[in-house]
C-alpha cells in the first residue's frame, strides 16, 4: 500500500482518535459525547486534561435545539466524519479535525433537500468549571471569544492556557457569563442563553462574569444564523485553538487572532498527514496485517508526537500514549529510539534521547516523565538506553551529536553504578516494583512479601535481570563509543563485571533459565518471568543456554500461549490472564498478560538466536511475531488494529477495560524492517540484508541509512536490494548479504 493510500487503508468506522503532532490530542478513553456535535469530551495538552471544549447546537424558530446524534461514522487519521439526522430532508455532516497550530476544527455542510426553505440559528458553546476562569478571563478578539483557564495535572501543577472560539463565517452575536452547576452534558436547554433567547433569535452580546463566587460554571456562546433555500446548502465551521500563556494578566486574552488560510481545516489536515507519510519509508506486504500495521505505527507516533519549542521541550520527542499518558516517559523512550531510526532523519530520534538526558538530576539519575511545565516527580524508569541508541546510531551515525549526549550518558551510567551497584556485584537493584515499568509480580514478592503495598519509596531491593541487562548494554556502549582510552577502560570494567555477574550468579544452570538475585542471600529467586529472557539479545548467551528457550519459552504450559508471550510464566502461583492480582483486576499487572514492550524484546532476542545459533527455530520466530501483531487488533480483524498496554494470552484481547489505546509502548515496524524485510543497519560500514522466511512478498523502499537510500523486496525465497538507485545485490532467504557503501 503507497503512501497516497495509506489514509483508506487505516479508514474504520470504530475509531475517533484526533491530533496533529502538536502536543494537542482529542482522543478522550471512556468517551460519553462523541457521536455528539463538536468536541465536548475531554483534549489532553500533554498531561493536562482540558474539556469540555464546545458542542454546536442546531436550533428551530422557537430557540429550542433540534436533536443531534450522528447515525454514522468514518475516521481516518486525519479527519473524523460523522452523519446526523436533524429534521426530515435536512441532511447534515460534520467534519472533524485537528489541523495543527492545537487547534480543533468542526466543519459543516448542511443540505435542505426539501421543498420548502428553512431557517437555524447555529450557536457554538461551551460550560467549563467557573473556578478555572479568573474574574477577568472573556474577552473578544477580532471574530473571536478567548477564554483563560487554569488547567490541573495529577501532580496538582497547574498551568494556565487561553482557548480561542471562533465560529466562520463570523458569529453575528456572543455571550458569556456565570451560573452555578446544572445538569450534564452539552444540552442547549440548560444553558442561561436558552432562558434568555429573544423571539428574533441570537445572544445578548454580552460578557458578564458576575457572582458572589467562582463557583459552577461559566458559560461562553458564539452564534450566527443559516439561512437554507429549498434544494439549497450551507457551510459553517466552528474551532477552539489553545496556546500557553506566557504571563497570567488579563491582557493576554485580546491578543489578535493570526489570519486563517481558506483552505478547509481538514483538508489541512489531510494535506499534513499526507506530508509526514513522505518523510518515513514505504512498506508492502502480503500479509494484511503486517501491511496495516506499518502505517497505523506511524499514525500513533504522529499523534502522540511533541514539537520542540512547546512548554519546557527544547526538541522534538514523542508521549507514551493518551489520556494521563500523553508525556514522555523514559520507559518507552527505547521504544520511540527503535522505531523513530526509520525516519528518514536522525532528529526526531535523537530529541527523544535528548529530552531526558538534557533533565538528569545533579545526582546523576534521570526523572521517569518530563512534563510540560515541571519536573515534579519522585518516579525513575530503568531503560535499554545503550542498545537504543546504539540501534538510532547504526542507522544515522552522528559522531557530534553522540560526543555532546556522551557525557550525560556517563553521569546517568556512574549514577547506576554509585547507587544501584553499591555492593560492587556488578547487578543491578531494583528499589520499587514501579519502576521497572511492571507492577504486581511474584518477582518482587520474591525478596518482600509487602512489596505490593509500597509505593514509589524505595523500601524493595531486589538485583534485577532486566535491569542489570539494561545496564550492561550501556555499559558496552559506553566502552565502543569512548572518547578516549581512559573512558574506555572505565567502562569496559563495568562491563566485564556486569557480563559476569549475569552469566555467572543470574544463569540458573539447574532451572535453564536466567533469573532474578535477592541480595540478602545472593541466590537466584527461580522466579520465571518473560524478562528472563533479555539475556538472549546480547552476546553474553551461547549454545550453552539455548535449551532453556526450548524448556520454557515455547512450553505451552509456562510462555507459549496461545498469543505469547505472558509477562509470568503460566506455572507462577500468582499467574493470571483475566488483569486480577490477589482477586482484584488491575490498571497494570504483569502477573500474566502479554505486554508488547515484553513482546518486542524477545522477538528481537528469539530473532538473534535463530540468525546465530538455531535456524530451526524459524518457525517459531514467525509464529511470534505473527501472533503479536495479530494480537493487537480487534477480534483478528487487521482493518481493525489497536495497541493496548496489555493482552490476554489466550484470548488475545485488549485491556479495552483501561481505554487506553495507541499506546507507544513497544517497537513493532522497526521488527517488520529487520525480520521481515531484513535489513539490519551497521552504521557507516554499510547494512546486512537477511530476511526472516516469513514466506510473504515484501517491498520496503525509500529507507534512508547513514545517508544512503536503501530499498529490499522479498519475493519466492529470495530478496534483492537498491542502494542509492541501484542494485545492490541478491540473495536467497536464510543466507545474509553484507553490503558497504
Amino acid at each position: 500500500m503507497t503512501r497516497s493510500q495509506s489514509l483508506r487503508l487505516l479508514s474504520r468506522p470504530d475509531k475517533w482518535y484526533l491530533g496533529a503532532g502538536d502536543g494537542l490530542i482529542w482522543a478522550p478513553p471512556f468517551p460519553a459525547w462523541h457521536d455528539t456535535p463538536g468536541f465536548w469530551d475531554e483534549a489532553h495538552l500533554l498531561q493536562y486534561a482540558v474539556g469540555p471544549l464546545f458542542t454546536v447546537s442546531f436550533l428551530d424558530h422557537h430557540g429550542d435545539p433540534l436533536p443531534a446524534r450522528a447515525h454514522a461514522r468514518h475516521w481516518t487519521p486525519a479527519t473524523l466524519a460523522l452523519d446526523y439526522r436533524l429534521a426530515p430532508g435536512l441532511h447534515v455532516r460534520e467534519i472533524r479535525s485537528a489541523p495543527g497550530d492545537r487547534r480543533l476544527v468542526s466543519e459543516w455542510v448542511l443540505e435542505n433537500r426539501g421543498r420548502r426553505a428553512r431557517v437555524l440559528d447555529v450557536v457554538q458553546w461551551t460550560a467549563v468549571n467557573g473556578e478555572s476562569v479568573p474574574g477577568a478571563g472573556v474577552g473578544r478578539s477580532g471574530d473571536a471569544l478567548t477564554l483563560v483557564r487554569e488547567l490541573r495535572d495529577r501532580k496538582e501543577q497547574t498551568v494556565e492556557v487561553t482557548l480561542r472560539y471562533e465560529l466562520s463565517p463570523r458569529a453575528s452575536s456572543h455571550a458569556a457569563c456565570r451560573s452555578e452547576h446544572s445538569g450534564p452534558g452539552p444540552d442547549f436547554r440548560l444553558t442561561p442563553f436558552h432562558d434568555r433567547w429573544p423571539d428574533g433569535g441570537g445572544l445578548r452580546d454580552e460578557v458578564r462574569l458576575e457572582g458572589i463566587n467562582p463557583q459552577g460554571l461559566v458559560y461562553l456562546g458564539l452564534h450566527r444564523r443559516l439561512d437554507l433555500t429549498a434544494g439549497g446548502s450551507a457551510r459553517f465551521a466552528a474551532s477552539v485553538a489553545i496556546d500557553l500563556l506566557d504571563a497570567p494578566q488579563p491582557e493576554a486574552t485580546l491578543r489578535p487572532i493570526a489570519s486563517r488560510p481558506s483552505i478547509p481545516a481538514h483538508r489541512t489536515a489531510t494535506t499534513a498527514w499526507t506530508a509526514f507519510t513522505r518523510t518515513v519509508p514505504e512498506f508492502r506486504c502480503s500479509d494484511a496485517h503486517f501491511n496495516r500495521y506499518w502505517w497505523y505505527r506511524w499514525y500513533g507516533l504522529r499523534l502522540n508526537r511533541v514539537p520542540a519549542g512547546l512548554g519546557q521541550y527544547r526538541h522534538d520527542t514523542v508521549c507514551e500514549g493518551i489520556g494521563y499518558f500523553h508525556q514522555p516517559i523514559s520507559y518507552s523512550a527505547m521504544c520511540h529510539l527503535r522505531e523513530l531510526r526509520w525516519a528518514g532523519a536522525p532528529g526526531w530520534g535523537q530529541g527523544v534521547a535528548q529530552t531526558f538526558f538534557e533533565r538528569l538530576r545533579p545526582d546523576g539519575s534521570m526523572p521517569g516523565r518530563v512534563y510540560l511545565n515541571h519536573l515534579v516527580q519522585p518516579d525513575f524508569y530503568h531503560a535499554d538506553w545503550g542498545g537504543a541508541i546504539g540501534d538510532l546510531l547504526d542507522a544515522h551515525p552522528d559522531a557530534p551529536w553522540l560526543a555532546r549526549l556522551y557525557p550525560a550518558l556517563e553521569r546517568y551510567a556512574q549514577w547506576l553504578v554509585t547507587t544501584r551497584d553499591a555492593d560492587g556485584s556488578g547487578m543491578i537493584d531494583v528499589t520499587d516494583q514501579y519502576e521497572t515499568g511492571q507492577e504486581y509480580m511474584s518477582r518482587y514478592e520474591a525478596v518482600d512479601p509487602d512489596a505490593d503495598r509500597y509505593g514509589w519509596e524505595n523500601r524493595l531491593r531486589l538485583k534485577g535481570i532486566d535491569v542489570t541487562l539494561y545496564a550492561w548494554r550501556l555499559f558496552r556502549f559506553l566502552t565502543a563509543r569512548a572518547p578516549d582510552a581512559g573512558a574506555r577502560t572505565r567502562w569496559s570494567g563495568y562491563a566485564a563485571r556486569t557480563g559476569k555477574a549475569i552469566t555467572e550468579q543470574m544463569w540458573d544452570p539447574a532451572l535453564g533459565m536466567f533469573s532474578d538475585v535477592n541480595p540478602a542471600t545472593g541466590g537466584r529467586t527461580r522466579v520465571k518471568a518473560a524478562v528472563c529472557f533479555y539475556p538472549y539479545l546480547t552476546e553474553l548467551t551461547g549454545p550453552e543456554h539455548l535449551e532453556g528457550i526450548a524448556a520454557h519459552l515455547f512450553s505451552a504450559a509456562e510462555f507459549w500461549t496461545p498469543f505469547p508471550v505472558p509477562s509470568s510464566s503460566a506455572d507462577d502461583p500468582r499467574f493470571n490472564p483475566d488483569a486480577e492480582w490477589k482477586g482484584k483486576r488491575h490498571v497494570c499487572p504483569w502477573n500474566g498478560r502479554v505486554w508488547p514492550m515484553t513482546s518486542s524484546h524477545l522477538v528481537d532476542a528469539l530473532a538473534r538466536v535463530v540468525r546465530l545459533h538455531r535456524p530451526a527455530w524459524a518457525p517459531q520466530l514467525v509464529h511470534l511475531l505473527r501472533q503479536f501483531v495479530r494480537m493487537m487488533s480487534f477480534n483478528g480483524d487487521p482493518a481493525r488494529p489497536n495497541c493496548f498496554e496489555h493482552y490476554h494470552p489466550v484470548s488475545g484481547r485488549g485491556s479495552v477495560y483501561r481505554g487506553i489505546d495507541d499506546y507507544q509502548h513497544s517497537w513493532v515496524n522497526d521488527l517488520l524492517a529487520r525480520h521481515v524485510a531484513g535489513l539490519l543497519p551497521q552504521g557507516e560500514s554499510g547494512v546486512i540484508v537477511d530476511p526472516l522466511p516469513f514466506g510473504e512478498r515484501v517491498e520496503l523502499s525509500g529507507v534512508r541509512l547513514a545517508g544512503h537510500e536503501v530499498s529490499v523486496r522479498v519475493a519466492d525465497g529470495a530478496y534483492s536490494v537498491r542502494i542509492d538507485g541501484r542494485g545492490a545485490g541478491k540473495g536467497k532467504i536464510g543466507r545474509a548479504l553484507e553490503l558497504h557503501w
